[in-house]
């Protein structure tokens, strides 16, 4: 039985050994070089074999195509090869490229038998051998057929061609412009004929005379007005050479003559408002999106390298920095598990866990890595930002864009505003290039603060512009403290200032407690007509029935601190809590935010704030309860806080030239009527208030320590300060006062000072 397995193995083998040496051999064979090689050889047997007939056949093509052949014979071998490769479709997608590549090989063969290269056509296309025709019709089949092949390779190169060349031809039959020089010359010795309904220009004799206010100017002659920048460069310099040498009050009647006696402008309460054109108009600068894209690849390629799955899903371009927005990405947890397949290997698979939000604070943490990746000076990460659910990395561009009022002006953000309330502001643009707007009425107060040179007056300048735009004298006037006395003072001349700008730290002390009179003299009114606010007791009113808003400006705060540190932080939070209703605002303005400054009290009155850029993060917290200001690029680069938002929103601020101001300011001095006898402040601080010893103000409060020294026999600091609950400073103050004003020596009462007294 072994022996029978035995030997029909034997023969089972022996059939698999023949079957793998007969496959063998076949594969051989049919190896591509081996296969090549066998085609070869039986095609050159047969040539060998047909070698007489093929002399012959190639013998009557040549007569027939001539050199035209060797074209042919490329076409043919183009064929094999293209069919050789499976790329048959070729012929189909590219059929213009073919076509217009057998016009152009025809304009060869054309050219090679007209200059005699090569011999003859050919006796069976001789109808194309251009030789047999005159010059000029071969040239213009030759040149007909280079453009059908020039047109069917490459069809968009000769259409922008034949673009620019029509468009070269027309400017060379347009009319050139006569050169300036020529052109005045011609003007000069031109004639003008007179018809009879000509009417001629009227000269500067008969133009609209000027106000009288307008023959005197406040400020001094020498300063001159500089160009609006809406104007060309040739035509900038022609004007700067015609306004240097004039003087303010040239100036002036321009400006009058050009916005003044326009019958176009809006009217209100007899007071003609300024046109917007009175502003200029600044060109903003457009970033390219491929720099924005790069830059929103940096960054997700930095936070990826340290383990930050996020993806920027977002990109808001604005005048000073661009926002991108990043959305953070999953933390996914994995596990491997691991399975048998078929064949018994062993397969590892992951297996998805968990995943989990990559968390806001991995991303804030990488500030300074993300500033060194993108080689930016700065960048500020707002997480989130407010309504969306990314987060804004905020980086400076490379070139800042200034924003001009006008733009801000005309967009509807402010229109929308300014329908509802007069008391609109344009503050500027934010991150992202939306327009920011506010209202002041509903602030109702605001605190500016800021470093030096960080653009705090000019933001004054563009809360003024905004309110001299749409209000008359009698909707708003104004109340300007000006310690530096250069910044405020070029709007002395306006008639919405209700006593010339205050310069003098005294005068301004006595400002604030006529504010604060007048508050409750205000209110008293509202009470006897029944209103609640100041819209509803004008409501029906017209010119000086009405009351208008009061804005208080101060410049610098600091300075009226250290005069009076007391008085001042007493007045201005009453103001701040009280005034609102009978339409008394606050614009306060420092660059020292510090607590001695910015105390508790007046931030808490304050709630809405400015910050521009600062020295320190301390500084930030003081004015904003959190940093981010000190980061910030200065030039007008600010953070806005406004009552209703929770954080600080990013803005560029509007910039307001020195000449739009003169403008504005001429504009309503040009119109400047009686003198309003409305608000009579100089009866009330002009008078100084009469100083105590040391040079201090007397104090409220004297009266009250009079009275307490009259009921008892021995009065002392301390006493003073329990009994009037004020502090030791204070109260030292007012025991020097009572010294003076009860005529006693001051060794008489010296004891008391240390703590001795009968109560």
């Amino acid at each position: 039985m072994s022996k029978r397995k035995a030997n029909i193995n034997d023969e089972i083998g022996e059939r698999s050994r023949r079957r793998r040496g007969s496959g063998g051999l076949f594969r051989f064979l049919m190896l591509p070089a081996v296969r090549g090689f066998i085609l070869l050889v039986i095609f050159l047997v047969i040539i060998f074999w047909q070698q007489d007939n093929i002399e012959a056949a190639a013998a009557k093509l040549a007569g027939f195509f001539g050199w035209g052949l060797v074209f042919l014979a490329a076409a043919i071998v183009i064929v094999i090869v293209q069919v050789g490769r499976r790329k048959l479709s070729s012929f189909i997608q590219y059929g213009n490229r073919w076509l217009g590549l057998i016009a152009l090989t025809l304009v060869l063969w054309g050219i090679m038998g007209f200059l005699g290269v090569g011999g003859s056509f050919g006796t069976g296309i001789s109808g194309y051998d251009i030789s047999g025709y005159p010059l000029w019709l071969s040239l213009l089949r030759v040149l007909g057929l280079v453009i059908i092949g020039l047109g069917l390779v490459a069809p968009r190169v000769c259409l922008r061609l034949l673009s620019n060349f029509a468009l070269w031809m027309s400017k060379q039959f347009q009319r050139r412009p006569i050169p300036k020089y020529l052109e005045e010359q011609l003007r000069q010795e031109q004639v003008t004929p007179v018809y009879p309904m000509a009417r001629t220009k009227p000269t500067v004799e008969e133009m609209p005379v000027m106000p009288a206010e307008m023959e005197q100017p406040i400020i001094s002659p020498e300063r001159a007005i500089p160009k609006s920048p809406l104007v060309t460069p040739p035509e900038k310099a022609m004007a700067a050479s015609k306004v240097a040498p004039q003087g303010l009050r040239q100036v002036a009647q321009e400006v009058w003559k050009k916005y003044g006696q326009s019958a176009e402008l809006a009217t209100v309460d007899g007071w003609q408002l300024p046109p917007i054109d009175i502003l200029d108009i600044t060109p903003e600068i457009e970033f390219g999106e491929a720099d924005n894209v790069h830059r929103a690849k940096i960054i997700e390629d930095a936070l990826a390298s340290y383990g930050v799955d996020t993806k920027v899903v977002q990109i808001n371009a604005g005048p000073t920095v661009t926002q991108f927005g990043v959305e953070p990405g999953w933390d996914r947890r994995v596990k491997e598990k691991k399975e048998k397949d078929q064949n018994g290997d062993v397969k590892v698979t992951l297996e998805e866990v968990s995943k989990t939000r990559v968390k806001v604070e991995r991303i804030t943490s990488l500030a300074n890595d993300l500033a060194l990746a993108l080689a930016a000076p700065s960048i500020r990460i707002e997480a989130p930002v407010p309504g969306t659910s990314i987060v804004g990395i905020e980086v400076p561009n490379t070139s800042a864009s200034s924003v001009s009022l006008r733009g801000v002006i005309e967009t509807s953000a402010f229109q929308k505003i300014e329908a509802r309330s007069r008391l609109s502001l344009a503050l500027g643009k934010g991150a992202g290039g939306e327009a920011i707007s506010a209202d002041l009425s509903r602030m109702p107060h605001l605190l500016i603060a800021g470093a030096t040179g960080s653009g705090k007056t000019v933001c004054l300048n563009t809360i003024v512009s905004c309110l001299l735009m749409y209000n008359t004298p009698f909707d708003v006037r104004f109340i300007m403290v000006d310690p530096k006395r250069v910044e405020l003072t070029p709007y002395n001349s306006i008639p919405h200032l209700a006593h010339p700008v205050i310069v003098d730290t005294n005068k301004a002390l006595g400002a604030l407690r006529w504010l604060s009179q007048e508050m409750d003299q205000r209110y008293e009114k509202l009470a006897t007509a029944g209103a609640r606010n100041i819209e509803g007791y004008n409501k029906g009113k017209e010119r000086e029935e009405k009351l208008p808003c009061i804005v208080l400006i101060i410049d610098e705060l600091a300075d009226l601190m250290m005069a009076g540190f007391d008085e001042v932080e007493h007045i201005l939070c009453r103001l701040a809590q009280l005034a609102r209703a009978t339409g008394i605002h606050l614009v306060v303005a420092t660059q020292r935010p510090s607590v001695d400054v910015v105390t508790g009290l007046i931030k808490a009155n304050f709630p809405t704030r400015i910050s521009f850029a600062v020295t320190s993060q301390v500084d930030s917290r003081t004015i904003l309860d959190g940093g981010g200001a000190e980061k910030l690029l200065g030039r007008g680069d600010m953070l806005y806080m406004p009552t209703e938002a929770g954080k600080p929103k990013r803005l560029q601020g509007c910039f307001v030239s020195d000449a739009e101001v003169e403008r504005l300011v001429y504009f309503w001095n040009g119109q400047k009527k009686e003198e309003a006898a409305y608000l009579k402040i100089d009866e009330v601080i002009i008078p100084s208030t009469p100083a105590g010893r040391g040079g201090h103000p007397v104090d409220p409060l004297l009266e009250a320590a009079q009275e307490l020294a009259q009921q008892h026999e021995h009065i002392s600091t301390s006493f003073l300060q329990r009994r009037l609950h004020i502090g030791y400073p204070r109260a030292a103050r007012i025991m020097e006062q009572l010294e003076e004003e009860m005529g006693q020596d001051v060794e008489e009462i010296g004891d008391e000072r240390e703590g001795l007294s009968s109560l």
